[in-house]
């Protein structure tokens, strides 16, 4: 059987952590900024996790399931 795949939009987004969660970037933070707060921007900065419910879907774009 050949070997999957990954997914190469996938891969770009995603970062694993040293143990085994997948870090995240938040949306909304690329383009049309100024009619967003502050606040709204600096929060949007910081890097998040996957939710738990969907760790089954990004592992198998990243080719790890």
């Amino acid at each position: 059987m050949p070997k999957q795949k990954t997914n190469s939009g996938a891969k770009k987004r995603f970062a694993l952590t040293g143990s085994g969660k997948i870090k995240r970037k938040h949306a909304f933070k690329s383009h049309i900024l100024t009619k967003k707060t502050k606040k709204q921007k600096r929060n949007l900065t910081h890097a998040g996790l996957v939710h738990k419910v969907d760790e089954n879907a990004v592992k198998k774009l990243l080719a790890m399931k």
